[in-house]
């Protein structure tokens, strides 16, 4: 196992280089001109000079992402053109509250997405199974914006049981456990929770119904074992690839919730981002996608680890 985990650790750093390569560039090949919106509109050139060589835009691309890579090995991700306060600052508060819009969206998706797909894989081809595939179907289906604002009007709105925007009362940003702020969870959370329920129920829909056509399955009950004796052994075979699924969806929840945080106001990774690409703030944009795509590729290596403790067959190929 300890091998298998170094090897995992060094095929990462290639990835994890590569990842930091793509976040540098795919901000700077956008068109604009990031200085615009801090510099007056009348200033000299003299003035535009200094304000680039203040942000290292004024040296070669190749010399600025050696000083940026650098700086962001150390936790130093730069200054916000927008704002002038340090970029890892403002990226891993918002980080931290989509980390736990993502959790509390997990604890409601797995769950329910696992249950479903597990009783639709069971029951396969019958009223159960295509009942579940038709929620599940609809989950995936549903954009999660639109189902955002239809549930801010019904329960915010309407009902008036549930706030609408905000991580706290009054707009605050920080997060306490307490009955007030998990108020402001909820909505986002169960919107949130909606397609990875759909994914995660369809693909172990079809792992479960798959197992239980092996010829293994069958010899079990030949032999005489109980129903549910059976069911642990296709739920054992089941777990690698369904953890796979929900390891990924885990990063997504995280790295693709700017239209909820968006709809709900959330002061997350995903509002965050949305901010700095309006604002064209570089420094920001580039931070928050980083911090980001490490997430998303730190999650693949805990899954594969995982995937390895589980199945040992995983480690011996």
């Amino acid at each position: 196992m300890f091998t298998y985990l170094v090897r995992r650790l060094i095929y990462v750093l290639p990835v994890a280089i590569g990842v930091s390569m793509f976040c540098f560039l795919l901000v700077h090949i956008a068109p604009g001109d990031p200085l615009t919106a801090i510099m007056p509109v009348d200033a000299t050139a003299e003035e535009q000079a200094a304000m680039r060589s203040a942000y290292g835009l004024d040296k070669p691309m190749p010399v600025q992402y050696a000083i940026w890579i650098g700086k962001a090995a150390t936790g130093d991700l730069g200054k916000s053109i927008a704002t002038g306060r340090p970029v890892a600052g403002e990226v891993f508060l918002a980080v931290k509250n989509s980390l736990l819009l993502a959790f509390a969206a997990s604890v409601i998706a797995f769950p329910i997405g696992l249950f479903l797909g597990f009783l639709a894989g069971y029951f396969r081809d019958t009223i159960f199974d295509r009942m579940i595939t038709a929620v599940a179907i609809t989950g995936v289906s549903v954009p999660n914006y639109w189902l955002g604002i239809v549930l801010v009007i019904v329960f915010s709105v309407q009902l008036g049981w549930l706030p609408s925007m905000g991580a706290g009362p009054g707009g605050s940003g920080e997060w306490s456990w307490d009955l007030e702020h998990i108020r402001f969870l909820i909505l986002p959370a169960v919107t949130l929770a909606v397609v990875p329920i759909g994914i995660v129920a369809r693909t172990v829909r079809a792992l479960v119904g798959d197992i239980f056509s092996m010829d293994f399955v069958q010899a079990l009950f030949a032999k005489g074992l109980y129903p549910m004796d059976v069911l642990r052994h296709v739920i054992r075979n089941a777990a690698p690839t369904a953890l796979s699924v929900m390891g990924l969806q885990l990063g997504y929840l995280l790295g693709g919730s700017i239209l909820i945080e968006t709809v709900f106001n959330w002061p997350g990774s995903g509002f965050l981002l949305s901010n700095a690409i309006f604002q064209r703030d570089l420094p920001l944009l580039q931070g928050t996608i980083l911090v980001l795509a490490l997430f998303f590729v730190t999650m693949n290596l805990i899954v594969d680890v995982l995937q390895a403790a589980i199945d040992p067959r995983i480690k011996r190929s």
